[in-house]
């Protein structure tokens, strides 16, 4: 199924965007020689394009990545897009980026969701989705909070993508972009809990104890605010300690022994 949204596109990135950039910053062997762009394989300038960055020659790493990008290395358009996106050894320039993850979006929408290429596809796709809901300052690209939720959605049901499936089913909580829709942000945010996505385990585990969501199930509630506060960055999830012990504290020991409980079954079914 191709998705046809994208003639123009995207803004700011949201707290939870996922960079994945460990596969692209292993250094590969440098050759014995190099060879002028021109006369090497697009694999060869990608491959050239992550050494010169690792060895912090961004104008040499800029240069084989976007000879690489122009001719349709999807890995190489995404460095290309998180670089710019991040200021990562160039100026912060938001709409480059955004043109960038725009470009994959449009090429690669239909790549096998096994593919090597899927996590940096499903990516841009929420990298994309999170410059439609704030926009881009002084540009083209607009806040388009509806768009924003159909991007998310898009990668969180053909790719999977957790960090997209945490966007949906925040929207979906607070009604941005859509129809408010506490059940489906509640199927969201499991589906992504189920893959380690602490974010999403900390929303789930508080939805769950208080029963803001229409279900109060305090004890399942702490095993998933205890799974997230342990995996936590502490630096950037100051939140989810807040939650944790906020709900720790009102649980009466009934409760406690409970998501003990579920925290061992819970550890068991991992593989």
């Amino acid at each position: 199924m191709r998705y046809g949204l994208f003639g123009v596109c995207l803004v700011a990135f949201g707290g939870c965007l996922a960079t994945s950039a460990g596969a692209l910053d292993a250094q590969p062997a440098p050759s014995a020689a190099p060879l002028a762009l021109g006369s090497r394989s697009v694999g060869d300038a990608f491959r050239s394009g992550i050494r010169d960055y690792n060895q912090g020659d961004t104008a040499g790493a800029l240069k084989a990545l976007e000879y690489a990008a122009s001719r349709g290395h999807a890995m190489a358009r995404w460095k290309l897009g998180r670089m710019y996106a991040d200021g990562d050894g160039v100026p912060v320039d938001r709409l480059r980026a955004f043109e960038h993850f725009s470009k994959i979006c449009d090429a690669f929408a239909d790549e096998n969701p096994g593919s090597p290429n899927a996590r940096f596809v499903s990516n841009a796709f929420v990298a994309l989705g999170s410059f439609y809901l704030d926009g881009i300052h002084d540009t083209y690209v607009k806040p388009n909070p509806t768009r924003a939720r159909d991007v998310f959605h898009y990668a969180a049901s053909y790719f999977g993508d957790p960090d997209a499936q945490y966007n949906v089913a925040r929207l979906s909580l607070e009604g941005v972009g859509g129809p408010k829709d506490v059940k489906q942000a509640m199927r969201w945010f499991n589906l992504a809990a189920e893959k380690g996505h602490v974010q999403s385990q900390a929303m789930l585990g508080h939805l769950l104890f208080t029963g803001a969501a229409g279900m109060r199930q305090k004890a399942r509630g702490l095993m998933w605010l205890t799974l997230a506060k342990e995996a936590a960055d502490p630096a950037r999830d100051e939140w989810v300690r807040k939650l944790h012990d906020e709900a720790m504290t009102a649980a009466g020991e009934t409760d406690r022994q409970a998501a003990a409980s579920y925290l061992q079954k819970h550890a068991k079914s991992r593989p």
